[in-house]
């Protein structure tokens, strides 16, 4: 075997420092180092104040990015749409209620995320527990999204089909809009 050269070895003695120091170094720490001091471990403070105003969250984009305007944004374009005073009005009244059931599912999901924390917490988690306290969250949380997106829906049926095409093309979606192809005309 032919014997190696001073460069070599030294070169072959820093890739194993380096490579000695790199290991000695590696990070054991994940994602979630820092989050076991929330109150709610699966939720940040950003997403409990979310939750408890009603914000959307993205719940609605399936309605939003297929032509389904929500009220909020219906609100915000209410000039170039060219909404009526009545639409002006009903929109209004629809984000009103909307808002009020969206914060009312919000809380009742930090609630029952807040009790699925507290089994695991307290130590008293067993498989009946969490699968009780996880199928409350997922109901919780499915009721929320249907009532991001049934409002869309709701929105949707008190424009006309101009509307609707301007509100896609408003909010940057002008080539995908197959509601406002099949919407009819109020």
């Amino acid at each position: 075997m032919k014997q190696m050269t001073q460069p070599m070895l030294l070169a072959c003695a820093s890739l194993c420092l380096a490579l000695a120091a790199g290991a000695a170094g590696a990070q054991t720490t994940t994602d979630y180092a820092g989050e076991q001091a929330r109150a709610i471990k699966a939720l940040s403070e950003r997403d409990v104040q979310g939750l408890l105003q009603g914000q959307g969250a993205g719940l609605a984009k399936a309605a939003e990015l297929n032509g389904y305007p929500g009220p909020a944004h219906t609100l915000e374009l209410q000039e170039p749409l060219g909404l009526t005073p009545g639409q002006a009005a009903a929109t209004a009244a629809l984000m009103q209620e909307h808002k009020r059931r969206a914060r009312e599912l919000g809380a009742a999901l930090v609630e029952a995320e807040r009790r699925l924390d507290a089994l695991f917490a307290e130590r008293r988690a067993d498989v009946a527990a969490v699968q009780h306290a996880t199928h409350e969250v997922a109901l919780l949380q499915a009721r929320l999204r249907a009532e991001h997106l049934t409002t869309h829906l709701t929105q949707t049926a008190l424009l006309n089909a101009d509307q609707v095409r301007r509100y896609a093309e408003l909010r940057g979606y002008a080539a995908a809009s197959p509601a406002a192809s099949t919407h009819k005309h109020h």
